[in-house]
């Protein structure tokens, strides 16, 4: 193919195209008008030889080919990125249409994307920012590709390929109703739950996905020590746990802040076991290496990080 015949806008076009699959919301990022980004997706079918985009009631879905053609199309744009971004800030009050999307875990949605997005309005309120669910079996996938800007969650085992920055750390807490017959010594509601009673009880669960796993970072933990909890429900939004358990037999075992957030006046949070005291996680950041030099995205993340200071 010759390359002169291929204009770089163009390559734009199809990379806000694939992200946003919507000739509109295209058009958004990049400031022009919808008939122009129209415009551009005609050219690209022509250059092609190619839809490359069809209309579903999902949005514009891209075609195998286009599948086929985003990695490098968003590669290249990415070196373009770098070499211009090493000498030209980005300026978030200025951004041209600039968008993020920004994949995150139930977690991160509660404790963490308020501050977030907060500092974001605050620093730079024409950014139009997309928060998606991180989908685990591909995120790393769509960072490569450029649909993700970064991902922020725990229990995130990168590839070498990505990079991954600890945030912050987290650990454990038990809440159960305020009324759990088995909670109270001599009328008093307790502190911190002990380990034969924490055994004994049945556990809620917040289990993502749709693995059917009945097990969490907890269960990993008591195996160490020989011992066994019986979970006795899952659910696949965290969000569902304290209402659970509000109003019947069952305790979970939750992020402190998750609970600190989410507990209502019919729950109470207790310390975990003396014996799981350690167990906890680490909260992390991850984005492509691609995007290292990117004036853009090295705004995002220090934003990102930023909150984080002023939320812990």
């Amino acid at each position: 193919m010759n390359l002169s015949r291929i204009d770089l806008n163009l390559l734009v076009a199809f990379e806000a195209l694939y992200q946003t699959r919507s000739v509109t919301l295209a058009g958004k990022r990049l400031n022009r008008a919808q008939p122009s980004v129209s415009n551009a997706l005609s050219r690209l079918r022509a250059l092609f030889g190619d839809e490359l985009f069809l209309r579903s009631p999902a949005g514009m879905e891209p075609t195998q080919l286009a599948h086929a053609l985003m990695p490098g199309i968003s590669s290249a744009l990415d070196h373009v990125r770098r070499a211009v971004g090493q000498s030209v800030a980005f300026d978030p009050a200025a951004p041209a249409g600039r968008s993020f999307t920004i994949a995150a875990t139930d977690y991160a949605d509660i404790v963490l994307l308020p501050y977030v997005i907060g500092r974001l309005r605050r620093q730079a309120p024409d950014v139009d920012l997309r928060i998606m669910a991180l989908d685990r079996t591909a995120v790393f996938e769509q960072l490569d590709q450029g649909v993700v800007d970064v991902a922020i969650g725990g229990h995130l085992a990168a590839p070498k390929r990505m990079v991954q920055t600890k945030l912050y750390e987290e650990d454990f807490v038990c809440i159960a109703s305020r009324s759990h017959p088995s909670l109270r010594a001599g009328g008093r509601r307790r502190q911190h739950i002990d380990l034969p009673t924490y055994l004994q009880l049945p556990h809620a669960l917040f289990a993502p996905g749709d693995s059917g796993s009945r097990r969490g970072v907890v269960d990993g933990r008591l195996d160490k020590l020989g011992r066994q909890r019986r979970v006795a429900a899952t659910f696949s939004h965290i969000v569902a746990l304290p209402l659970a358990v509000a109003h019947s037999d069952l305790v979970a075992t939750i992020a402190r802040r998750v609970a600190s957030r989410l507990a209502s006046a019919d729950v109470q949070i207790l310390e975990v076991p003396e014996e799981l005291a350690d167990t906890g996680f680490d909260i992390e950041l991850i984005h492509s290496r691609r995007t290292q030099a990117d004036a853009a995205a090295v705004w995002l993340r220090q934003e990102i990080r930023l909150a984080v200071s002023e939320m812990v």
